[in-house]
C-alpha cells in the first residue's frame, strides 16, 4: 500500500502547463511576469506614463491562448504593482504574517446547556436584580473567571510575502478558528493569547487602521440576492478603488473599476453570468458554483494582502476550482500577497501550488512545513497511506482515528497517534526547529529593516481617496460611502419587483379603503368628529407602515458583517444609505396614498392644505421609520426588538391626543403626549384642516330636536336648543374650526409651524442619529455560534449515547471490527421486482424578462435498482436544475419529455418512495440531530415498520455519519459541515423505496468523511437502492465507486451517460476514443472536465461533445437500453394502487408527530414565546393603567369601550411575531406530511402559549379597568376571557395565513397593516354603524370578525351599566320661559334616550345622553340577546382558516 500514485510529486505533471519547481513558487514566473509585461504595455499606452518595451505575451498559464490573456490582468488591477505603478511612485505592498504561541478558547465545557421558556420568564422577573447586580458585582472581590476550553492550542509559524499556505484537518480540528484569528476576527472567542504580527505591525493597530487588508472568506455565499453578478462586484470595487495616487496617471474611477471587473469575470468564468441575480433559497439566480465564484470576486476586489480563504472551492467543479487555486498562486507570486488556504478534497494537482501546508489535530498544531516533504514526514511516523489517495487527503487522514492506518510493524502503541503525542513529536522535529528560524529571523527583519512595513503604510496611504484621514481604515471617505451604498441600496429595491408591487399595491388598497369609509365628509358638526378619526387613521396606519423595518434589520446583519469586516464602509454609513434610497419610493407611495384619501375623504380642497398635510404625514412616517430601524440595529434579535416595541406602540397610539384629550390623561402619564412623535404629527394634521373651515351644527348635536314620531321642536337651532359640539356659542349654527380644536382637544392652529414642524423634524433628525450610533459603536450581527449547545439527556437518550460511544471506542481499538460488527443482515433484503427510472428529451425552460431560456436539452438516462449514479458537470451546466427536475421539485417553468417509472407516468405516491437530500440545509432550528432524524423516519418510513425499528436504524445512521458526539447538540448550534451531514442523514433515514436523490452530498464535507459516505451509499445501492446524485471534485477512489455517469456542459447539453467501469477503463476509452487521452497518472474526472472546456481550458478537439455523443453508438446504446426498460416493466402487471396513498403514515400519526415537534420547538425557543406573553400582557397593563379604575360617568363609558377596543389591535401586532416563524417552519414541498397536518400543527403548537397570553391579558385588563359593574357580572367577565382567547387563536390564525401565502418574510409583513386597518375600521366602532355608508355596511361589516368580537364585549360589559354624567359632560339648554325642563326635554329624553339632571329647573337644564350601557351600543347594531351567537361566529373564523391550503412558495 506503500506505493501509490499519491507518494509522487509529479502526479498531474503530464496534464499541466504550469512548471514546477522545487525552490520557487511552483509557477513559472517568468512566463507569468511576460503575460504582466505585456499588461503593463497596455496600460502604459493609455497612461503615456511608461515606456512601451515589453515583450510579448507567452503563452496563457491556463487557455495557452494569447487572444485570452486577460485571464490575470487582476494582478494589475487590484495592487496596482506592475512597472508602470512602480514609474509612477506606486508602492507594493507586502505583509507577511507571524504568529506566536497563539491560542484561541471558549467560554464553557463541551456541554453548554439551552436556555428553556421557564428559563425566561424567570430571567425577565430576576432582570431588574441582576442589573443592579452589574454595578455591585464590580465593586465586590473578584472570582475566577468563566472556564474556557482551548480550541486552538499554542501554534507559531511565519508566512512570507508570496507565500502561499494550506491548512488541513478534519472537521473540528481548528482549521476556520486559525483562519479567523489570522485575518484579525476574534468575535465569539472568549480569549486570544500569543502574538500576531502582519509586516511587524501588532494585531490591535491593523485592525484599527489597516483592517481591509486582512481579510476572510467565509464558507458560506452571503448576498444581496436581487443584485445582479455585475452590481454585486461594481459595488464592492466601487469602495475600494484605489484615489489617484493609487492608480496610474490618466486612468479614471470607472475606466479602473470597469477593467477589473470585466477581468474578475473572465478569469473566474462567469462573464455569461453578468446580468443574473445572484439569488438565494427564495429568488431564482445563478447556480450554487457561480454564487461561491461571487464571493470569491467580491474578496478579490478588496485587494487585501493578506487573505485566508476557508473552503472557498465548496460547491465548484474539481478544474473550476484547481483554475481558482492557480489564479491566487499567480497572485500571490507576482503581487506578493500572504494566502493561507484550508480546503477538503484537495487534489494533488490543487496540493502541489502550496509553498507550505499546516496540519491540525484538534486545534495542535502536528506539521507546519513544506508539502513536498509533508507524506515523507508522518510516513517516517509510522502511518501507511491508501491507494491512489491524494497526499492532502493522507496528511488530513493521519489525524483521523477512525481512517488511518499503522505501517507494517507499527500500531498505536509506538506511533504518535492522539494529538498530544503528534504535536510533541512535531515540535522535537527538523520542521519545528527551521520554523522557529525562520520565523525569529523574519522578526528580526521586520524589526531592524522595516521597508516593507514603511512601504505598506504609504502604499495604503496612497490608495486613499483625497479628504480620507490618513488613520482611517476606509479608502473611501464617509460621503463616498454613503454614495456607493445609497445606489446599491436603490438597485437592490427596484430590482425586488414583487416587494415593490405589493407594497404600491397594497398602499393604494388601503387608500381606497380609508377614502371609501369615510367618503365625502360634510362641513357640518356630523363631519366634525369623523374628520379627526380619518386624519388620525390615515396618520397611524402610515406611522405603523414603517413598523415592518424592524425585521428588515435583522436579515441584513450578515452582509453588514461581511462587508464591513472587508472595510468596505463604516457600518453607520448603511443607515444613511438605507435613508436616502428608501426616499423616492417611500415619498412617491405616501404621495399617492394621501392624495386618494385627501380627496376621496374630502377634506379642505386647496394645495397648501393639501401639501401641509402630505408633509407632516410624511415626516412622522420617516420619523417613525427611524425609530423602528434604531430597535432593529441595537436588539439581539427580532424577540428583544418585538418586545421594545410593544413598549412604544400602545403610547404612540394612546397618547397621541385623540383616543384621550390631554387633560383626561392621568396626571403620571401625560408626559408621553410631549414625547410622542404621532402627537405632534396629528396636531398638525388636525389645525391644519380645521384652522380652514366652519362647521355647521345640525343633526344629532342639536338637543332637544326632533326625532321620528317627535315635531315640537324647531327645526333650525333656536334659542332653546344647544349645540353639543365642542366650540359652539349660545343662539349660532357656526361653529369655528379653531374653536372646535381649542375648546375640544386644546389645539392652537398657530402651533402648527412654531411648534409641531421643528419638533417633528427634531425627532427626525434624532433617530438619524441614533441609527448611526447603534451601528458605529454597538453593531449587533447575530450570534456567532463558536460552540454547540445541547439538551438534557433523558434516559432513553443516556442509554443511546452510551451504546454508540461504546462502539466508538471498540471501532477506534480495533478498526478491522467494524466490517465484522455492522449488522449486514438487516441491510440485506433485496425486494424483488423493485423498479428502474427513466427519463427521454427531458428539456426546461424558465421564463425570463427577455424570454424562455432553455436549461435542459435533450437529456435521456436511466436509474435502474441497486446502481450508484453520478451526476456532473461544470458549475452552472444544471447538475442541480436536472436533480430538481428529475425529483418533481421545480414549481416554475415547462418541463417537457418523459419521465417514467417501471415505465409508467410519476403516481401522487412518487415523492414518497424518493428522499431528496438537498444543497440547501435547511432544517428545524430548536430540534437535535437525533431528533430530526427520527422524525424523518417515523413520517416517513411505511407504517408498518415498527417504531423501534426506526429507531434502530436512525442510531445506525448516527454512527454511520459520525455523529454520536452531537445526537443532543441543537441542530441551529451546528458547524457547516455537521448540518451537511445531518441533511444527509435525515433524507437516509427515511428509507426511500424507489429512488434517493443526493445534491452534492460530499460538498462541504472532508476527504475521509465524503469517502466514508459513498461507501455508505455504494453499499445501500449493493443492497437494491436505485441513487442518483449530484458531485463535485470527487478523487479517483470516490469517482470509481459509481457505476454511471451522467455528465453535462453548459446550456444542460448531454455530453456523456454510460458505465463508468473499473479503474474509470469504460469513459477513458470513450474519450481517448474521442481525442482526449487521460493519462494513467490523472484523475479522470478532473481530466473529462477539462477536456469538455468546463473551466477556463479550452476543450480538447473541434467539435463540441454534445455533438460527439449524439453521433456515437453509446448514444444508440442507451435509447435501446430505455426502450428495453420500459418494455420489459410494460410486460409485468399493473401494481395494484388502490391502497396507495400521498403519504407513508396516516393523517392522525402525522398530526401527533408534527405536534409533538412544534409542541417542543416552541418550548425550546424562549424569546419567541416569551416575548408573546410580554407583549400582550404589557399592552393590557399600560391600557388599565391609562383607564384605571373607570367610573360610570359618560366619558369613562368611551374609555370602557377605548379599553375593549385594544383586544382587536393586538392580533395585527402578534402577526409580525408569528410570521417569520412559520416561514421559516414552513416544508409543505418535502411531502413528508400534509400541509393540512403542517397547518393544524402549527396552531395546536399555539393554543397553550396563546391561551396563557390570554389569560394575562384578561387579569390586567378586567380588573384595573373596574369591569363587571353592569348585569352580566362576574359571569361576564369570564365571558371576556372565551372571547379574548378566540382573538388570541385568531390572530395567530390570520398570521400564519398570511405568511402561508407569503414568499418571503418582507412580503408576510406588508399585508399586515392593511389587515390591520380593514378588520379595525369597519368592526362599528371607529366608524359607528349609523355613520358607515350603505355599501360597507351591507357585506363587509357583516364580514369582518373583529364586529363579533366587540359586539359581544361592549354588549356583555356595558349591558345594564348605569351611567351619571359629571358636571362638565352635561349639555346645557335653556327652556321657554314658563317651562320647567321637564316640560320642555322629557319627550325627547323618552325618545332617544339618557336622562334631565334637574328636572324641576326652569334654566340651565342639563342634559346627559345615556342613563344606561344599552342606550350606547343598541344603535350601533349591537345586542346583549346576540352575545353568544357572535362569539361562536368569532370561533368559527379561527377554525375555517385551518381548511386553507397551505402551499410552500
Amino acid at each position: 500500500m506503500g506505493d501509490t500514485p499519491g507518494d509522487s510529486n509529479t502526479l498531474h505533471e503530464e496534464k499541466r502547463e504550469v512548471v514546477f519547481r522545487p525552490k520557487d513558487h511552483h509557477v513559472n514566473v517568468t512566463e507569468a511576469e511576460a503575460q504582466f509585461n505585456a499588461l503593463s504595455r497596455q496600460l502604459s499606452q493609455r497612461s503615456q506614463a511608461a515606456n512601451s518595451d515589453s515583450t510579448a505575451a507567452g503563452n496563457d498559464l491556463e487557455k495557452g491562448s494569447p487572444k485570452d490573456g486577460g485571464r490575470f490582468d487582476l494582478r494589475e488591477y487590484l495592487t496596482s504593482s506592475n512597472d508602470a505603478n512602480q514609474k509612477a511612485g506606486i508602492k507594493h505592498k507586502h505583509v507577511g504574517v507571524v504568529w506566536e504561541d497563539l491560542q484561541v478558547e471558549v467560554i464553557g465545557g463541551l456541554n453548554n446547556k439551552l436556555n428553556f421558556y421557564s428559563g425566561a420568564m424567570l430571567g425577565f422577573f430576576l432582570s431588574p436584580l441582576l442589573w443592579l447586580w452589574s454595578f455591585i458585582a464590580p465593586l465586590l472581590p473578584s472570582k475566577a473567571p468563566p472556564p474556557t476550553r482551548a480550541i486552538l492550542h499554542k501554534s507559531s509559524g511565519v508566512l512570507k510575502p508570496g507565500e502561499m499556505c494550506l491548512v488541513l484537518g478534519c472537521p473540528g480540528a481548528g482549521c476556520t478558528t486559525f483562519l479567523k484569528t489570522i485575518a484579525n476576527e476574534r468575535d465569539g472567542y472568549a480569549k486570544v493569547s500569543g502574538n500576531v504580527l502582519y509586516a511587524g505591525i501588532d494585531a490591535a493597530e491593523m485592525a484599527k487602521y489597516y483592517k481591509g487588508e486582512v481579510v476572510y472568506n467565509q464558507e458560506d455565499d452571503i448576498h444581496i440576492a436581487t443584485l445582479t453578478v455585475a452590481q454585486t462586484l461594481a459595488f464592492a470595487l466601487s469602495t475600494k478603488t484605489p484615489g489617484p495616487n493609487g492608480r496610474i496617471p490618466g486612468i479614471t474611477r470607472k475606466e479602473f473599476n470597469d477593467e477589473v471587473l470585466e477581468t474578475l469575470l473572465k478569469m473566474l468564468n462567469i462573464s455569461h453570468t453578468r446580468q443574473t441575480l445572484v439569488g438565494d433559497e427564495f429568488v431564482r439566480g445563478v447556480s450554487g458554483g457561480e454564487r461561491k465564484r461571487v464571493s470569491i470576486a467580491e474578496m478579490m476586489a478588496t485587494r487585501a494582502r493578506v487573505q485566508c480563504w476557508d473552503n472557498s472551492t465548496r460547491g465548484l467543479d474539481a478544474s473550476t476550482a484547481l483554475d481558482f487555486v492557480k489564479s491566487l498562486r499567480v497572485m500571490t507570486d507576482v503581487l506578493g500577497q500572504t494566502t493561507f488556504v484550508t480546503l477538503y478534497q484537495a487534489g494533488e494537482g490543487i496540493y502541489d501550488l502550496f509553498d507550505k501546508v499546516l496540519v491540525l489535530d484538534q486545534g495542535r498544531q502536528v506539521f507546519l512545513g513544506p508539502p513536498s516533504e509533508a507524506r515523507a514526514y508522518f510516513e517516517n511516523l509510522g502511518y501507511n497511506s491508501l491507494p491512489r489517495q491524494s497526499t492532502a487527503d493522507y496528511l488530513t487522514g493521519c489525524t483521523d482515528p477512525n481512517e488511518r492506518q499503522f505501517s507494517p510493524g507499527k500500531s498505536v502503541n509506538d506511533t504518535p497517534s492522539t494529538p498530544e503525542a503528534l504535536e510533541t513529536a512535531y515540535l522535537y522535529s527538523t520542521y519545528a526547529r527551521d520554523n522557529d528560524d525562520a520565523k525569529l529571523k523574519y522578526k528580526l527583519l521586520m524589526e531592524t529593516q522595516k521597508a516593507d512595513q514603511e512601504a505598506f503604510r504609504a502604499a495604503v496611504a496612497a490608495d486613499k481617496k483625497r479628504g480620507v484621514s490618513a488613520k482611517s481604515p476606509y479608502t473611501l471617505g464617509f460621503t463616498g460611502q454613503v454614495r456607493a451604498l445609497t445606489g446599491r441600496q436603490f438597485r437592490m429595491r427596484i430590482q425586488d419587483r414583487f416587494q415593490l408591487i405589493t407594497s404600491f399595491t397594497l398602499s393604494l388598497a388601503l387608500a381606497l379603503v380609508i377614502g371609501g369609509a369615510f367618503f365625502g365628509q360634510s362641513n357640518t358638526s356630523a363631519g366634525a368628529f369623523t374628520r379627526g378619526s380619518v386624519i388620525f387613521t390615515a396618520l397611524l396606519n402610515t406611522c405603523l407602515d414603517a413598523f415592518g423595518e424592524m425585521p428588515m434589520q435583522m436579515l441584513g446583519r450578515p452582509i453588514l458583517r461581511k462587508q464591513t469586516s472587508y472595510s468596505m464602509y463604516r457600518p453607520s454609513a448603511i443607515a444613511l444609505a438605507n435613508t436616502f434610497a428608501d426616499l423616492p419610493f417611500s415619498a412617491t407611495r405616501i404621495l399617492l396614498y394621501n392624495i386618494v384619501i385627501y380627496f376621496m375623504v374630502g377634506l379642505h380642497r386647496s394645495a397648501g392644505a393639501f401639501f401641509t398635510f402630505h408633509l407632516f404625514n410624511y415626516i412622522a412616517y420617516l420619523t417613525m421609520q427611524g425609530f423602528f430601524r434604531t430597535f432593529g440595529l441595537i436588539c439581539f434579535n427580532f424577540d428583544s426588538a418585538f418586545r421594545l416595541a410593544a413598549f412604544f406602540i400602545p403610547n404612540f397610539v394612546q397618547y397621541s391626543g385623540y383616543m384621550i384629550p390631554v387633560d383626561s390623561m392621568k396626571r403620571w402619564l401625560f408626559w408621553i403626549y410631549y414625547i410622542n412623535p404621532v402627537s405632534y404629527a396629528w396636531q398638525a394634521c388636525m389645525e391644519n384642516e380645521f384652522m380652514r373651515i366652519s362647521l355647521t351644527c345640525d343633526g344629532s348635536s342639536v338637543i332637544p330636536r326632533n326625532v321620528p314620531g317627535l315635531t315640537i321642536y324647531p327645526n333650525e337651532l333656536g334659542p332653546n336648543q344647544a349645540c353639543t359640539l365642542f366650540g359652539s356659542q349660545r343662539g349660532s349654527n357656526i361653529i369655528s374650526g379653531r374653536d372646535y380644536l381649542a375648546v375640544g382637544y386644546g389645539l392652537n392652529a398657530n402651533d402648527l409651524w412654531r411648534r409641531c414642524f421643528p419638533v417633528l423634524v427634531g425627532f427626525f433628525i434624532t433617530f438619524q442619529i441614533t441609527q448611526l450610533l447603534a451601528l458605529e459603536f454597538f453593531p449587533q450581527y447575530g450570534f456567532n455560534m463558536s460552540i454547540n449547545l445541547f439538551t438534557k439527556e433523558d434516559e432513553e437518550t443516556k442509554k443511546l449515547n452510551t451504546a454508540l460511544r461504546e462502539r466508538k471506542a471498540l471501532r477506534e481499538s480495533s478498526p478491522k471490527a467494524d466490517e465484522v460488527t455492522v449488522d449486514k443482515e438487516k441491510k440485506q433484503a433485496i425486494v424483488a421486482g423493485k423498479r428502474s427510472f427513466t427519463w427521454e428529451r427531458l428539456n426546461y425552460h424558465v421564463p425570463t424578462p427577455s424570454g424562455p431560456l432553455r436549461l435542459l436539452h435533450d437529456v435521456y438516462g436511466y436509474v435502474k435498482p441497486g446502481t450508484l449514479t453520478a451526476l456532473m458537470g461544470a458549475s452552472g451546466a444544471g447538475k442541480t436544475t436536472c436533480l430538481d427536475v428529475l425529483a418533481q421539485r421545480k414549481n416554475i417553468g415547462v418541463v417537457s419529455g418523459d419521465i417514467l417509472v417501471a415505465g409508467r407516468p410519476l403516481d401522487s405516491d412518487f415523492a414518497r418512495g424518493t428522499a431528496y437530500a438537498e444543497q440547501m440545509d435547511v432544517h428545524e432550528g430548536t430540534a437535535t440531530v437525533r431528533e430530526a432524524m427520527r422524525f424523518s423516519a417515523y413520517l416517513r418510513q411505511p407504517a408498518s415498520v415498527s417504531k423501534e425499528e426506526k429507531d434502530q436504524y436512525v442510531e445506525e445512521m448516527i454512527e454511520l455519519l459520525e455523529l454520536q458526539d452531537l445526537t443532543e447538540a441543537m441542530v441551529f448550534s451546528l458547524g457547516v459541515e455537521a448540518r451537511k451531514r445531518l441533511t444527509i442523514g435525515v433524507e437516509l433515514a427515511s428509507k426511500p423505496e424507489l429512488l434517493l436523490f443526493l445534491d452534492e452530498p460530499t460538498s462541504g464535507l472532508d476527504a475521509q468523511s465524503a469517502w466514508n459516505l459513498v461507501r455508505f451509499l455504494r453499499k445501500l445501492a449493493d443492497q437494491g437502492q436505485a441513487i442518483l446524485c449530484t458531485i463535485h471534485q470527487p478523487s479517483s477512489l470516490l469517482f470509481e465507486s459509481f457505476d454511471r455517469l451522467l455528465l453535462l456542459e453548459r446550456g444542460g447539453e448531454t455530453v456523456y451517460f454510460g458505465d463508468i467501469g473499473q479503474d474509470s477503463r469504460v469513459i477513458r476509452e470513450y474519450f481517448a476514443r474521442n481525442g482526449a487521452q487521460c493519462p494513467s497518472n490523472v484523475n479522470p474526472a478532473e481530466f473529462m472536465l477539462e477536456a469538455i472546456g468546463a473551466g477556463v481550458t479550452p476543450r480538447i478537439g473541434d467539435r463540441d461533445w454534445k455533438d460527439i455523443w449524439l453521433d456515437s453508438p453509446e448514444f444508440q446504446k442507451v435509447t435501446r437500453e430505455i426502450d428495453t426498460i420500459k418494455k420489459e416493466a410494460l410486460a409485468l402487471p399493473v401494481p395494484d394502487k388502490s391502497s396507495t396513498s400521498t403519504y407513508a403514515t396516516s393523517f392522525i400519526y402525522q398530526l401527533r408527530v408534527v405536534v409533538q415537534r412544534n409542541s417542543t420547538a416552541l418550548w425550546r425557543s424562549p424569546d419567541y414565546a416569551f416575548s408573546r406573553l410580554f407583549v400582550t400582557g404589557f399592552i393590557s397593563l399600560f391600557i388599565s393603567l391609562s383607564f384605571l379604575q373607570l367610573g360610570n360617568s359618560s366619558r369613562d363609558l368611551q374609555f370602557r369601550v377605548f379599553g375593549m377596543f385594544w383586544v382587536v389591535v393586538l392580533p395585527a401586532i402578534v402577526m409580525s411575531q408569528i410570521e417569520p416563524l412559520f416561514l421559516m417552519n414552513r416544508k409543505a414541498s418535502s411531502r413528508i406530511y400534509s400541509p393540512y397536518v403542517f397547518a393544524l400543527g402549527q396552531l395546536i403548537g399555539e393554543i397553550p402559549y396563546s391561551i396563557l397570553c390570554s389569560i394575562v391579558y384578561w387579569v390586567f385588563m378586567v380588573y384595573p379597568m373596574g369591569f363587571g359593574n353592569g348585569s352580566a357580572g362576574l359571569n361576564g367577565t369570564g365571558f371576556q376571557l372565551l372571547i379574548i382567547m378566540f382573538m388570541m387563536l385568531f390572530g395567530v390564525s390570520l398570521g400564519q395565513l398570511m405568511a402561508a401565502i407569503s414568499p418571503s418574510v418582507q412580503v408576510a409583513v406588508l399585508f399586515n397593516p392593511f389587515l390591520g386597518l380593514v378588520l379595525g375600521t369597519f368592526c362599528g366602532v371607529t366608524i359607528p354603524y349609523p355613520s358607515m355608508g350603505r355599501f360597507w355596511r351591507a357585506w363587509l361589516y357583516q364580514l369582518v370578525p373583529y364586529t363579533r368580537t366587540l359586539a359581544a364585549m361592549v354588549s356583555t360589559e356595558l349591558h345594564g351599566l348605569v351611567i351619571r354624567c359629571k358636571s362638565d359632560e352635561f349639555a346645557i339648554f335653556d327652556p321657554p320661559s314658563g317651562q320647567t325642563c321637564q316640560q320642555w326635554g322629557q319627550d325627547f329624553v323618552n325618545a332617544v334616550g339618557g336622562y334631565i339632571d334637574n328636572l324641576n329647573d326652569t334654566t340651565a337644564c342639563r342634559y346627559c345622553q345615556y342613563s344606561v350601557g344599552d342606550q350606547f351600543y343598541t344603535p350601533l347594531n349591537i345586542s346583549f340577546s346576540n352575545r353568544w351567537r357572535d362569539a361562536f361566529i368569532l370561533f368559527s373564523y379561527v377554525v375555517a382558516s385551518r381548511f386553507l391550503r397551505y402551499s410552500k412558495r
